[in-house]
């Protein structure tokens, strides 16, 4: 048993990196990783990834190249450029997919991003865009992705009465949360009694594990095939 709080047993969970795909780090030793953080909406991820470049664990290790947004207006936009970010917008109403992920990527090559984090960028990314930046994509989904992909996953758990769920940090490839999963932590369910209440507990977790995912990614050398 424990005396922790809950933000101090998020903190203490052991962090267990997938492989993920083979092959060098497009970080070189000796500079930070530059991130291409994405967003639609408010952005909690992002600020939470913000302050973790800021004061802690990503300090030494990554900086926030740009926020990136589809929507103009979204209030993340606001919160990163109040906390001294680059942004940039790109408007994708009326867009093609193809088009618009085309003039997306091309945008984003400009600020030389190491990894593109995705933080609440609610659009399914075409191959116009995943191709530029092959293993570099990152998102976050609150589920396990073998058990839940897509939208609503909070909503998902709390209407299955489910004693737990799991936070996922996985890389994106062409499919629908798909991709090769980097790292899980469970959340304790029990006695939530509010769709509110899943979500907070739920959060608190991704703001935790991704910036931890991140470091780890950062950190450890991937592992080549002979």
């Amino acid at each position: 048993m424990t005396n922790a709080s809950p933000q101090e047993q998020i903190r203490q969970a052991p962090l267990s990196l997938g492989e993920g795909p083979g092959g060098k780090l497009p970080v070189e030793a000796g500079r930070k990783a530059r991130l291409a953080i994405l967003l639609s909406g408010r952005g909690s991820n992002m600020l939470a990834l913000v302050k973790a470049t800021q004061t802690g664990i990503l300090k030494d290790l990554a900086e926030v190249a740009v926020v990136f947004s589809n929507q103009p207006d979204a209030p993340g936009l606001a919160f990163a450029a109040e906390q001294g970010c680059p942004v940039a917008a790109l408007p994708s109403q009326g867009r093609k997919r193809e088009a618009f992920d085309a003039e997306a990527a091309a945008l984003l090559q400009q600020y030389q991003p190491d990894f593109v984090v995705l933080a609440g960028y609610m659009r399914i990314l075409s191959p116009a865009f995943i191709q530029p930046f092959a293993g570099r994509i990152i998102n976050i989904h609150p589920a396990d992705t073998h058990q839940h992909q897509g939208l609503h996953a909070y909503e998902w758990a709390f209407d299955n009465h489910l004693p737990e769920t799991k936070i996922t940090v996985h890389l994106v490839d062409e499919g629908l949360d798909t991709g090769p999963i980097l790292a899980q932590q469970t959340v304790d369910l029990r006695g939530a009694d509010t769709l509110a209440e899943v979500e907070r507990r739920g959060l608190a977790v991704e703001h935790d594990l991704y910036a931890r995912t991140l470091a780890a990614l950062i950190t450890t050398p991937s592992k080549t095939s002979c």
